[in-house]
């Protein structure tokens, strides 16, 4: 038997049970992987709070496993899987919306293509912190589809998934307007953003000031919406982090939704990028997985930089 988080019923932190479970078993072509880090996530609110079920992404079923991303220990490689062996340091992302366990748990079983190896000098902590949010920003930017030279707009710059978005961004080669707090501004140049706008500002004036006619594509990772399509040049590109807030393709531009899909070997270019120090892995704190209510409260408070991380 593990101990696991799951919800029953719908509601705030409290709704969050710590459960015994038996340990699951792997399939073939799947890895069972000892949890020794699960990052907390929006996400996971939404799953707690019922608000994924409200909009139709995930059936309601009697007992629902939350947490995405985890980092661990394999434990048991399946039939047909290559590539892992027990004992091997891993990150990995769970990305089914219809299982009964997710990565708030002491052990989870996983397909092998959403794991990567991660590198000896990040630790299982720091590599919790990786999967959902660096993949979200690089698919992402993938959706945009922009050439070196050009410039994207990024809203939450200072953000879990807008603080990869900028540096992933850079990385590729392109010019980066980061939108954050004013007191965010420092840390957003420090990932690479080549301009800054302070969060509550005129998009579309402030934003073509330095970039006249606007940018060639924005990361709408703090869900602006409409103001941040302002600061798209016409016939531009628009990526919406989050289902039903895209905003209406104005002025000939092409306006998506990045939806999150596990990456197993995409995932470990990342971690090697995090390992060399060109990404950047910002704990917020760690918890117990017993608390994982109080790390739920935390989040709903905002204001954290970087992501908390429970411990099973």
């Amino acid at each position: 038997m593990m101990r696991a988080v799951v919800v029953r019923s719908f509601g705030g932190p409290e709704v969050l049970e710590t459960v015994e479970v038996p340990v699951p078993e792997t399939g073939v072509g799947q890895v069972r992987v000892r949890v020794e880090a699960a990052g907390v996530n929006p996400v996971d609110v939404a799953t707690r709070a019922g608000a994924l079920v409200e909009i139709g992404l995930a059936e309601r079923r009697d007992v629902h496993g939350i947490g995405w991303d985890l980092a661990g220990v394999v434990e048991e490689v399946g039939a047909g899987v290559t590539g892992f062996a027990p004992g091997d340091r891993v990150a990995g992302l769970s990305d089914r919306l219809d299982l009964s366990l997710g990565a708030y748990a002491e052990q989870i079983v996983l397909d092998a293509d959403a794991l990567a190896l991660i590198p000896d000098n990040v630790t299982a902590v720091q590599a919790a912190t990786l999967p959902l949010n660096s993949l979200t920003a690089d698919q992402a930017l993938d959706l945009l589809d922009l050439s070196e030279g050009q410039t994207v707009l990024v809203t939450g710059a200072a953000g879990a998934v807008g603080g990869y978005a900028v540096e992933l961004a850079v990385l590729r080669g392109l010019r980066v307007v980061a939108v954050a707090g004013q007191a965010d501004e420092e840390l957003v140049r420090g990932f690479g953003a080549e301009f800054f706008v302070p969060r509550g500002a005129d998009l579309g004036s402030a934003v073509r000031k330095p970039v006249p006619g606007g940018v060639d594509g924005a990361v709408d990772a703090a869900v602006v919406g409409g103001a941040a399509l302002t600061a798209v040049r016409n016939g531009g590109s628009f990526v919406a982090v989050l289902d039903g807030v895209a905003p209406r393709p104005l002025r000939g531009t092409r306006v998506s939704n990045v939806w999150i899909r596990a990456d197993g070997t995409r995932l470990a270019e990342l971690a090697a990028l995090a390992g060399a120090g060109r990404l950047s892995l910002r704990v917020a704190d760690t918890l117990p997985l017993d608390e994982a209510a109080q790390a739920h409260e935390r989040l709903g408070k905002g204001g954290l930089r970087g992501r908390l991380v429970l411990l099973p």
